[in-house]
């Protein structure tokens, strides 16, 4: 895997285009920091809807299996939870 730039939130308003441009075309995603801090990335909006796509099919999942086994229901901010803390 390529390592992403890695951009302050000052430098990323200076090339916005640029940053933009290297997303969609290279499909190259840019974090950007905030006083040292990642904080966001600027990502092609087809990467976006990969992983909404992923989120909700993993979400799908997760609660599928919950409703296959014979434990007591789950509340669904738990399965969010856990989805999110599988990330991949």
């Amino acid at each position: 895997m390529t390592q992403m730039p890695i951009e302050s939130i000052r430098d990323v308003r200076a090339h916005l285009a640029e940053v933009v441009e290297r997303a969609d075309r290279d499909d190259t995603p840019t974090v950007i920091t905030r006083r040292g801090r990642q904080v966001a990335a600027v990502v092609s909006i087809e990467v976006l809807r990969r992983y909404q796509e992923w989120e909700e099919r993993e979400i799908n999942r997760i609660i599928d299996e919950r409703m296959a086994s014979p434990s007591a229901g789950i509340p669904i901010e738990d399965v969010m939870r856990e989805t999110l803390e599988r990330g991949e």
